[in-house]
């Protein structure tokens, strides 16, 4: 066996062939290693169709790796020699191979992050960690952008990001004279019998191989695990981009928020798991999104409001991720402790939008922002559900889902468990924006137009009896500030109803 020169980590989430440490090695003189390993899929326990897309995007991106010259070992999970983590694997690589060095590209979570710095010390070759230049911002550009600000937010740090890719830029001026169109992106949606689905594909052999282990290793995880109809290789996730942009994105704008019942994908691109795993450049795409909007086929609220989910809200949580970490894991401005329901395993709950999308969320392992926020989020607010908690099943059960992005979207946006650091406001609503939002609320067994009693939508009960709990909290907050003072206007008997109400359900819990 050929000693290489350097040995190139690539982890299951850089599945992209510029990636840094590709780009600073040679085919010729260094070899990659990939690895299945148990610690990666069980430090939460992973919907079992993420670990199954992930293992068969890393087998093919081996393979594209190997016809582009590579030398690629990898351990696959049943592996004889799989030695089951990061750590273990790599010190056995460097004692059989003798590599002058390991080159990597940082990690994406912090977990990782610390584990490769530790390899500095504990092995004996050097350790270069190189820049993730896959994302259009830097931790260190996002902390001197952050830097002296008393408030962070968003649209300001997505302005900056239009103005230096240029995306929708007409000159100096955002196209359409405004920076943002999320007003008009707020539509209800009907039942369109002719609503366009992503593009799916058949598993090939590798993935029959893959969804054999998985079946077999991990049939005690959440979820379902058939059908798989992922793509797996960056070809096809390309076509799947490709194919939203020319079915779903002229009316992605119009119904981003919206939810239907047995509609779970509506207009959205369904492409985050392909991004955050390498699949997808980031750029890449936004500029397709562009031309689409450029050329007349979609109108810029559309192209607007997918573009700055992108190059706005996606790097703006990986900047606040490793802004606060560690410990912005353990926020909890509200002091939220209750257990996490069953029902968010089960499904077993009379509450239909929390069934269709905990349902849905086992069946696909996928749930767009608003079923996400407006519903799982929503309810583990108003029922005081531990924050900590609630990240981990979102991280469990999505297989876009990596820490970077989940934590501040569940700790900040959903939860407000930071204070508002990342949020201006908490997203607590009561059930009068689901039924505005979707169809749920008509065939449920509970009354959405009831604030209390046994036949009342429990989201009513709760989002008074949470904005009674944490009024001094949110009392001046500008957003909330109304809603206090509705509350106090509320006749003391019908405070003590809520109160009741949502403590009666809650015990049911």
């Amino acid at each position: 066996m050929t000693k290489p020169r350097n040995l190139i980590l690539v982890l299951g989430d850089q599945l992209t062939p510029t990636l840094t440490s590709l780009a600073a090695g040679d085919p010729a003189q260094d070899r990659v290693l990939m690895a299945e390993l148990h610690d990666e899929t069980t430090y939460v326990r992973h919907h079992k169709k993420k670990i199954a897309f992930l293992f068969s995007a890393m087998r093919h991106f081996a393979e594209e790796l190997r016809r582009a010259g590579w030398t690629v070992d990898y351990v696959t999970l049943d592996a004889q020699g799989n030695r089951g983590s990061f750590t273990a694997q790599v010190a056995e690589a460097v004692a059989e191979l003798k590599p002058e060095r390991i080159l990597v590209t940082e990690a994406g979570e912090w977990r990782v992050a610390q584990m490769l710095e530790g390899w500095r010390t504990t092995l004996p070759v050097p350790v270069e960690i190189l820049s993730d230049d896959r994302f259009l911002c830097s931790p260190t550009e996002f902390g001197a952008w952050a830097s002296g600000r008393q408030q962070l937010r968003m649209e300001y740090f997505y302005r900056d990001m239009r103005r230096r890719t240029r995306l929708l830029m007409d000159g100096e001026q955002p196209a359409g004279g405004r920076w943002n169109f999320d007003a008009e992106n707020r539509k209800p949606a009907d039942i369109d019998l002719f609503m366009p689905q992503p593009k799916t594909y058949q598993p090939d052999a590798i993935s029959q191989d893959v969804l054999a282990l998985v079946a077999t290793r991990f049939g005690n995880h959440f979820g379902d695990l058939l059908p798989f109809r992922y793509a797996v290789t960056r070809a096809d996730a390309e076509a799947v981009f490709d194919a939203f942009v020319r079915e779903a994105l002229p009316n992605f704008g119009d119904f981003q928020d919206a939810m239907l019942t047995g509609q779970p994908f509506l207009y959205h691109a369904v492409v985050a798991q392909y991004l955050n795993c390498g699949l997808l450049d980031p750029l890449r795409i936004c500029r397709k999104v562009e031309e689409a909007y450029r050329s007349g086929a979609v109108k810029l609220n559309a192209a607007e409001g997918f573009i700055r989910q992108i190059i706005g809200w996606r790097e703006y949580v990986r900047g606040i991720y490793w802004l606060k970490m560690p410990g912005y894991e353990r926020s909890n401005h509200f002091g939220h402790t209750r257990p996490l329901p069953d029902f968010y395993w089960t499904a077993e709950t009379d509450m239909a939008c929390v069934r269709a999308a905990v349902t849905q969320t086992k069946e696909l392992a996928y749930a767009h922002h608003i079923q996400r926020l407006m519903v799982t989020g929503n309810f583990a607010l108003l029922a005081g559900v531990d924050p900590h908690e609630l990240h981990e099943w979102y991280l469990c059960v999505y297989a876009d889902a990596y820490e970077w992005v989940e934590l501040p979207n569940t700790v900040g946006m959903s939860q407000f468990a930071d204070g508002g650091l990342l949020a201006s406001k908490p997203y607590a609503a009561s059930g009068a924006y689901i039924n505005r939002m979707s169809d749920y609320c008509g065939p449920c067994r509970y009354d959405v137009k009831q604030r209390t009693g046994p036949e009342a939508c429990p989201f009513n009960a709760l989002y008074w009896d949470f904005i009674a709990r944490h009024r001094e909290k949110i009392r001046h907050n500008p957003r909330m500030a109304q809603m206090v003072r509705s509350y106090e206007k509320f006749a003391s008997d019908e405070q003590t109803r809520i109160a009741e109400s949502a403590a009666t359900f809650l015990a049911s819990l």
